[in-house]
């Protein structure tokens, strides 16, 4: 037991530093859980408990330093939570190797384009109008959310590049609406697993601890080195959700989704 605990608490609090900046912690999470001997349920829905604790205090950190467009994040919050019900419904019906196959895809493009954008901060000289960043947000809220219900990492990643790169955010703005939108949809699906008992709660309450530590460091580390730090993030997310994928593609295994 105690072996859980010595594996899980600390690479919770690397998943929460990395999850504040860039996104992408539960690659570093959920295998921890999995490692740790939990059954592949309960370490999702255990990993889905201190993460949301986590990112509660990383949102809460970046709109106390006003780092949030509400005006956008009324339109991505309740759309995040529809598109992680249907994703998470979708899951027990289609396979997720159309999923992948298009990640294997998509995932190159990605890491290609933010190489070339030596700075995620958005050109100054780009006007993008209200509505085309509403149009925006309410199709990536909802295609990323139902992305994140049904299979999931990346999925703050992917969010931040929206708003950076399509809704043309100053990159703390964008990470602090990003945060917005995964806790929305993290609560949704906390409950369902709350609910179906599979939360082990011992484990997840003291990596919760080490989760909102982890937050709160990365959060602050955002603020301080701004889009450099959140580049080699975005980047290092990127490269490792790829290797994932396309290892599950060769081996046919699922151990980290």
């Amino acid at each position: 037991m105690l072996t859980s605990y010595l594996i899980v608490c600390p690479l919770v609090f690397l998943a929460g530093f990395v999850d504040a900046i860039g996104g992408g912690g539960g690659l570093i999470s959920l295998p921890a859980y999995l490692f740790a001997g939990l059954p592949a349920h309960a370490a999702v829905a255990t990993n889905k408990f201190s993460s949301s604790i986590g990112t509660a205090v990383s949102t809460a950190r970046y709109c106390k330093h006003g780092h949030a467009d509400w005006g956008l994040a009324v339109y991505s919050i309740p759309l995040a939570i529809l598109g992680a019900q249907l994703g998470s419904r979708l899951a027990l019906i289609v396979s997720d190797e159309v999923f992948k196959i298009m990640l294997l895809v998509m995932l190159p493009i990605i890491a290609l384009y933010v190489l070339l954008h030596k700075n995620l901060e958005p050109n100054p000289d780009k006007v993008i109008s209200r509505k085309k960043q509403i149009l925006a947000v309410i199709v990536a809220s909802l295609t990323i959310g139902l992305y994140d219900g049904f299979y999931g990492p990346g999925t703050g990643t992917f969010q931040l590049l929206v708003y950076t790169g399509v809704c043309s955010l100053p990159v703390l703005k964008a990470a602090g609406n990003t945060k917005l939108a995964n806790l929305a949809s993290n609560l949704s699906a906390l409950f369902v697993f709350l609910l179906s008992g599979r939360v082990n709660l011992p484990l997840g309450c003291a990596a919760a601890v080490f989760s909102i530590a982890g937050h709160y460091v990365g959060a602050g580390a955002a603020m301080k080195n701004g889009t450099k730090l959140v580049r080699i993030i975005v980047l290092s997310v990127i490269t490792l959700l790829f290797v994932k994928v396309l290892v599950e593609a060769i081996t046919g295994s699922a151990f980290l989704g």
